[in-house]
């Protein structure tokens, strides 16, 4: 009897819901669903400011790519992966754990494919790069966030325009034509100037006119690289640091879908009990 009563205690304790995994996961995925949340949120509130929330239909007016687009995108996966896990965690679900693994996992492997298309076709990845730097070069005065989305890129990686300053000659206000009468004609944006340590006040009108200037001048006042040149400059300088983000993200993803894996068969073991 003793030998019967003790087999039965260890399917009951082997049957039983893991609450370090339950918990675990509930705290994993609570962190993201939060972040989602504030990411969707900082992502409407730029699109009420902008007025787009009350004119649909302007969200395809912009040429240029609209960075509040990252935000709603990623806020909106980050979301509902968020909710599955959490909600399917705490009530125990295997429809929203399942759906979490399975999504996670889509995620995993578009992450994976997209890394060995940008490894095989390089030189078409940097076609396209160039693409869409010069497109929305040509829209950079028609959304507030796509101009500070691209100063923040010329600053930080020293550049102007995808291949040098001429790219925007693309753009109708900076463009060298005779009939251009804006008074940024043959200019760069302020964020292309090679920055004085000794300006305490910005100058926003430090790139008129220079283009106008031989290469040999422009190099004192302005940058001359282009920024896809300075970005695969960058990406090999810090290959290591990229590579390890990626990882990390990569491990957080398959760890999530394991403890959801893991959450899942203890739920139904239990349920093959009752």
């Amino acid at each position: 009897m003793s030998n019967v009563s003790n087999g039965k205690h260890q399917l009951f304790e082997g049957a039983e819901v893991s609450c370090c995994v339950k918990y675990l996961l509930f705290g994993f995925n609570i962190i993201f669903w939060l972040l989602g949340a504030a990411f969707l949120g900082v992502g409407l509130w730029a699109w009420a400011e902008k007025g787009v929330l009350s004119n649909m239909a302007s969200i395809t007016d912009l040429g240029g790519f609209d960075p509040v687009w990252l935000f709603i995108v990623v806020g909106g996966v980050m979301f509902i992966l968020g909710f599955a896990g959490c909600i399917g965690a705490l009530r125990e679900n295997t429809v929203l754990l399942k759906f979490f693994s399975v999504f996670l996992g889509l995620i995993f492997f578009l992450e994976l494919t997209a890394g060995i298309l940008a490894f095989v076709f390089k030189d078409w990845i940097k076609d396209q790069l160039n693409f869409f730097i010069n497109n929305n070069v040509k829209a950079y005065r028609d959304d507030i966030d796509l101009q500070n989305l691209i100063d923040f890129t010329q600053e930080y990686w020293s550049c102007c325009g995808a291949h040098g300053p001429n790219d925007w000659n693309l753009n109708i206000y900076f463009n060298c034509t005779e009939f251009n009468p804006s008074r940024e004609r043959c200019g760069v944006p302020f964020s292309c100037c090679v920055k004085d340590p000794a300006e305490d006040v910005l100058n926003t009108q430090c790139g008129y006119d220079m283009r106008l200037q031989g290469e040999l001048d422009q190099q004192k006042f302005i940058y001359t690289k282009g920024c896809v040149g300075q970005f695969e400059r960058w990406l090999q300088d810090n290959l290591i640091i990229v590579a390890g983000v990626f990882v990390g993200i990569a491990l957080l993803q398959i760890f999530g879908i394991c403890l959801a894996q893991n959450l899942v068969s203890d739920v139904n073991g239990v349920k093959a009990n009752w």
